[in-house]
């Protein structure tokens, strides 16, 4: 996407969510611009909806536009710009004129609603999804549950790195076992190894950062854990070993860190402040990590891996259809953030997550699902068109688009969506279960945008194989299920005629009701 159509993409979009004195923050993860609004009631989101550069709308602890992988990133910094400029030009008129227009283009849209009557119409299931997705947003904002999205916030910046990395260690890893390039081989492995070998002070950094710390800070103490010399210290009886712990630890040392800076600030005298505080914050947080931390990090991150390695390799196929089944119920209930550090830990000790191919059969689960509900509306064409324009984005592993536009609020096909994750999940899990171990060198993309990133230990033709067959399975199983059993009688009569026609066939039908 060229510099102007991102700056066009950004400069329809900000009108539509209240202009920029709406907006108080801007940020971006792997396909969403998330946006904190002052107004939520300024957003028009069939008119986001609507626009060809946008796949969905999400609404949680902010207001998410689905870009897309790639997209995002080019288009974040121009909303950027033009919030800044928007501002710096205080021009109140035109959010004025934004507003009434968005009044003007909101009466039409309910009057169009009230007007179609019966058929259901993608706009109706949208406003569905979006009045589940607020419910559970509601229900899920629990302290425990909040507190994994706030750690889930640490790592998510990561991402781009963790993709970049991992990529590059894919190369390689292929261009070693071929031969090839000799003398670039050692390079690449400089370039792929090197964030990994710092990410815990990263993980240090952004857990200050987002628990009320100093960044810096958080990632000074996180550093103790990297540093070579910890292998002349002892703790427990046993020799420390630079790394040991890893992100687990590096987040536990950061936390703690927060907790010992927020004191110190509160009883040190100003004065004093600017020297005692990171002083006896680093101190009192470092021997920790030394003569703790990194030993029960270290014991935990290996029972993760010893965990998730016997998982597998003794009942994968159960397991992987539990995982693949679940784990969409899982993103609903807000409880899928708490992978995060733990598909982190696994690279950090194997070089991949084997978790996360399983976990992406459940979007395959819903391509399949979505595939059938194309097919079982071959009349509701305003339902069919939201299933064509979101597939692709599907298929790439983008999943809300398909979740909160067509299977959740039809509710049934949700299931079945979730049938097709769990038989994929399956068929994964019991390749693991008989020797082809592999995983994702890095988190974040899913579905055909998880190919580069495969690594195992039986080859990329092996484990591309099993994916292939995996999402191949998934998404059979999602349609068949949904195509069967994803609809009852009366949800194909409501559902299965076009909205568009049906004021002009309402005076036909008014002497059959008398």
């Amino acid at each position: 996407m060229s510099t102007d159509k991102n700056r066009a993409t950004a400069a329809a979009i900000l009108p539509l969510v209240g202009g920029p004195d709406n907006v108080t923050s801007i940020a971006h993860c792997m396909t969403r611009l998330r946006i904190a609004l002052r107004d939520r009631s300024l957003v028009q989101d069939e008119a986001l909806r609507a626009l060809p550069a946008v796949l969905g709308v999400v609404e949680d602890d902010t207001y998410q536009i689905v870009l897309g992988p790639g997209t995002v990133a080019r288009v974040t910094p121009e909303f950027e710009a033009l919030v800044k400029e928007g501002r710096s030009a205080a021009a109140t008129p035109a959010p004025a004129q934004s507003t009434e227009s968005a009044d003007t283009a909101n009466a039409a849209d309910t009057t169009g609603t009230a007007d179609a009557a019966h058929p259901v119409t993608a706009a109706e299931l949208a406003a569905q999804g979006a009045a589940l997705k607020q419910a559970r947003k509601t229900k899920n904002a629990t302290p425990f549950k909040l507190l994994l999205r706030r750690i889930a916030n640490v790592f998510v910046p990561l991402i781009p790195a963790l993709i970049g990395c991992g990529i590059i260690a894919g190369l390689n890893g292929l261009l070693a076992n071929l031969g090839w390039l000799p003398a670039v081989v050692p390079a690449l492995a400089a370039m792929a190894s090197g964030f990994m070998s710092l990410i815990a002070v990263f993980v240090g950094y952004n857990t200050a950062k987002e628990f009320g710390g100093t960044p810096i800070l958080g990632g000074a103490v996180a550093a103790v854990i990297v540093f070579p010399g910890v292998a002349k210290i002892d703790a427990f009886g046993q020799p420390l070993s630079p790394g040991q712990g890893g992100v687990l630890g590096a987040l536990a040392a950061a936390l703690l860190a927060v907790q010992v800076e927020k004191w110190c600030r509160k009883w040190v005298p100003e004065a004093l402040d600017v020297l005692v505080t990171p002083t006896l914050t680093v101190l009192i947080t470092g021997l920790v990590t030394l003569f703790g931390l990194m030993f029960l990090a270290g014991e935990v991150s290996t029972a993760i891996g010893t965990f998730a390695n016997w998982l597998l390799a003794t009942g994968g196929a159960f397991a992987g259809l539990v995982l693949g089944g679940l784990f969409l119920p899982l993103v609903m209930l807000g409880l899928h953030q708490a992978l995060i550090p733990i598909h982190t830990t696994l690279i950090e000790q194997s070089g991949y997550t084997v978790l996360l191919p399983i976990l992406a059969m459940a979007g395959a689960g819903q391509v399949g699902a979505a595939i059938a509900v194309y097919y079982r509306l071959p009349r509701n064409a305003s339902i069919r068109a939201t299933v064509k324009s979101a597939l692709p984005a599907g298929f790439l592993g983008i999943g809300e688009p398909l979740i909160y536009g067509v299977s959740l609020p039809l509710g049934r096909p949700f299931v079945t969506a979730c049938i097709g994750g769990a038989a994929g999940g399956a068929f994964v899990g019991l390749a693991h279960q008989l020797g082809v171990a592999f995983g994702s060198t890095a988190i974040g993309p899913s579905g055909w945008a998880l190919f580069p990133l495969l690594d195992g230990t039986s080859g990329l033709a092996a484990s591309l194989t099993v994916y292939v067959g995996g999402l191949g399975v998934g998404y059979l199983v999602g349609f068949v299920a949904t195509y069967f059993f994803g609809f009852t009688h009366q949800m194909l009569a409501d559902l299965n005629a076009d909205p568009d026609p049906a004021p002009a066939t309402e005076p036909a039908r008014e002497p059959a009701l008398t």
